[in-house]
């Protein structure tokens, strides 16, 4: 949890950028990452020439080279005989140049084009940096923004976790660029009801700043905390258990520093246009598949993956999205995915197709209806989390349906807490002295916040909520009524709504009243007309 001191020093970081002509708030991110990252490189090196120090050893890892890069030049803020110092290339030494100016000239001239250079040598995240653009614009700007992110401390995990996930808050609550980001507790709610295990491998196609990935990592440090223990497990978490695919630059560089400040060393996040490409080298790659896709767009057949094609004919994203998802997991690999409503109940053959396929071929555990101002203020469509698994033989015995009536928030535009920051989330609870305290809610809490029992009823889907009246927020549907129903899976076409019960009076006591009715207003009349 951050302090408000933290948060201020970020909300300082933000408003320099705006008060500095950057109003662009996914640009105000990508700089800031592009900063992160060369700060991380020199913490790199130094701690390099710490060990060297101490063992007495000639230094094993150089980032930044000795010397100079050999290329004659006319003169310049760090140029001399020989070409660039690479030693003032370093966040230590360039943050305290005389001037604003020469900061300026090192880290737009020189510093940029060498970590252009050498982009993907070291972390997940320098892989992406070989288009990294510096459009800070001015020297006064780049010297205020250094100074302020010089004073942030990046040591601790939670902590540079934390403070990443509150600048990219900021994406979501500027009203711009919204839809790279699915709302946080909607996420750990989706997580928690998947239960990530130390062996999953984990992929979220669609990642943007992979808020999916980080939050699976997060599940699994505090539900399994002893899988850093075993040496294959923590390798394995490392660096093979997390995949995300964007075709968006600047996502692949936010996402992968995402994942690194919050402790994953080696993500494979790459550039993939994962429905315009074949999918040979991920098919059934995947245990488990978390995401909320692009949807409401079209693509043209001629431009769509072939394998995808074969799954399912159609031009529709959202359901090319989940043809992919069968694509990539293996069997017995599950998925929680965000949809639109129209998967649910859309006629078209592909839809109905689509969904007769995870009903009679694989096994669809589960449908969580969501509010529909869940996404605002920037997307005010209905949509639902699919939770299926892909078995290729079929299984589906009864569908789990949950109709989530509030999240924690208002579903305006402003989406403001309705209840204090611990009882939010689908794990109200807070942490004292590094140990987690969990929060009971009461009735009037839960009425505001159904995330918790959603996650407890789908750990009973196989039990208890089989006996559940389909008037109740939850309840299960057999297979067998759903496919005599068209395979529709609104929660609405099975849902019963609970009505009062009408008050059936005997006749003779209604006329009576009538009777009564009829005189008073006859001796009203009389009266008036006396007084007249």
């Amino acid at each position: 949890m951050l302090t408000s001191e933290l948060r201020g020093k970020i909300d300082a970081v933000w408003n320099a950028f705006w008060s500095g002509g950057v109003s662009n708030p996914l640009e105000v991110i990508e700089q800031i990452t592009n900063l992160l990252f060369i700060r991380g490189l020199d913490d790199i090196e130094i701690r390099e020439e710490n060990k060297a120090n101490m063992l007495g050893r000639p230094q094993a890892r150089r980032i930044f080279p000795e010397g100079r890069d050999g290329i004659e030049r006319t003169g310049g803020i760090g140029e001399g005989e020989g070409g660039i110092d690479y030693q003032r290339l370093r966040w230590s030494r360039f943050r305290n140049e005389g001037s604003p100016a020469a900061m300026y000239e090192i880290v737009g001239e020189h510093v940029f084009p060498f970590i252009r250079r050498m982009a993907g040598a070291d972390t997940a995240v320098g892989a992406h940096m070989k288009d990294a653009r510096f459009t800070i614009p001015t020297p006064a700007l780049l010297a205020k923004v250094v100074d302020l992110i010089a004073d942030i401390p990046m040591e601790d995990r939670d902590t540079k976790g934390d403070l990443y996930e509150y600048m990219l808050a900021k994406i979501a609550t500027s009203g711009q660029n919204g839809q790279f980001r699915t709302p946080r507790h909607i996420i750990a709610m989706m997580v928690e009801m998947m239960a990530p295990t130390p062996k999953d491998t984990i992929c979220d196609p669609a990642a943007g700043t992979c808020g999916f990935l980080v939050a699976a990592g997060e599940y699994l440090r505090d539900n399994h905390p002893g899988l850093f223990r075993d040496d294959a497990l923590r390798e394995h978490f490392h660096r093979r258990m997390f995949h995300g695919f964007d075709f968006d630059g600047t996502m692949l560089r936010i996402g992968s520093m995402n994942m690194i400040l919050h402790g994953v060393e080696e993500p494979d996040i790459r550039y993939k246009d994962t429905l315009a490409e074949e999918h040979a080298g991920d098919a059934e790659a995947y245990s488990l598949v978390l995401a909320n896709p692009p949807f409401a767009g079209s693509l043209d057949y001629d431009t769509t993956a072939k394998d995808l094609q074969r799954i399912v004919k159609t031009k529709k994203t959202e359901l090319l999205f989940l043809a992919l998802f069968l694509r990539l997991l293996k069997p017995g690999g599950r998925a929680a995915v965000i949809v639109p409503d129209g998967v649910l109940f859309g006629s078209s053959k592909a839809h109905k197709g689509l969904r007769r396929m995870l009903v009679e071929d694989h096994k669809l555990d589960g449908i969580v209806k969501l509010p529909s101002g869940v996404f605002r203020p920037y997307a005010g469509v209905s949509t639902a989390i699919l939770l299926f698994t892909k078995t290729n033989s079929g299984g589906t015995d009864h569908v789990w349906f949950y109709d989530v009536t509030a999240d924690g928030f208002s579903l305006d535009d402003k989406r403001t807490p309705l209840l204090p920051a611990e009882k939010l989330g689908p794990v109200p609870g807070r942490r004292e002295r590094g140990h987690f305290v969990a929060e009971t809610l009461s009735d009037d809490e839960a009425a505001k916040n159904s995330l918790p029992d959603v996650v407890t009823r789908w750990a009973e889907r196989t039990g208890t909520e089989r006996d559940r009246a389909r008037t109740e927020a939850s309840f299960c549907v057999p297979r067998e009524e759903i496919a005599a129903a068209d395979y529709d899976l609104s929660i609405n076409r099975y849902k019963e709504m609970v009505h009062e019960a009408a008050e059936h009076r005997p006749p003779k006591e209604i006329i009576a009243e009538l009777k009564a009715l009829e005189r008073e207003i006859t001796e009203g009349l009389d009266e008036l007309e006396g007084m007249l």
